[in-house]
């Protein structure tokens, strides 16, 4: 009588390619999740701009005034009338801006998490200006860097 079933070596065999596989679903899932966390991070910087542009149309064209860095969350969210202040507060960085001391001038920007194609870190930067961009350092002033 001859038994019919798998080897121990097949059920190995069998075993480490799945794990290998699920290995490469893993890392390529986690890629794009840093690439979707970005893509928020862009689209609450570009919310902000909508809401500082909307308070100069009711402040004679000025922006508030924040002549050093500040977390947009905790110091503009009251100033600009929000309800809602989306942070970021996944990567442990904020959402900075500053503006110059006249207020007709202002940059905001997010580090974003996914590295450019050279590996170093980029923040995503949008000046009063209509300037958008990505930036391997992040702004020290309210001179736009794009």
């Amino acid at each position: 009588m001859k038994i019919k079933g798998f080897t121990l070596i097949e059920l190995l065999i069998v075993i480490a390619v799945l794990g290998l596989l699920a290995t490469f679903v893993v890392i390529s899932f986690t890629g794009s999740q840093a690439g979707a966390r970005d893509t928020r991070r862009q689209s609450d910087i570009r919310q902000y701009q909508t809401s500082l542009e909307v308070y100069a149309n009711r402040s004679n064209s000025l922006y508030p005034i924040q002549t050093s860095t500040v977390n947009i969350a905790t110091a503009l969210c009251g100033t600009l009338s929000l309800t809602n202040c989306p942070d970021d507060s996944t990567s442990g960085e904020n959402y900075k801006y500053i503006s110059n001391g006249s207020g007709t001038d202002y940059v905001l920007w997010a580090k974003l998490e996914k590295p450019n194609a050279a590996g170093a870190t980029e923040y995503f930067i949008l000046c009063s200006g209509g300037n958008v961009g990505k930036s391997t350092s992040a702004p020290s002033s309210a001179n736009c860097p794009i």
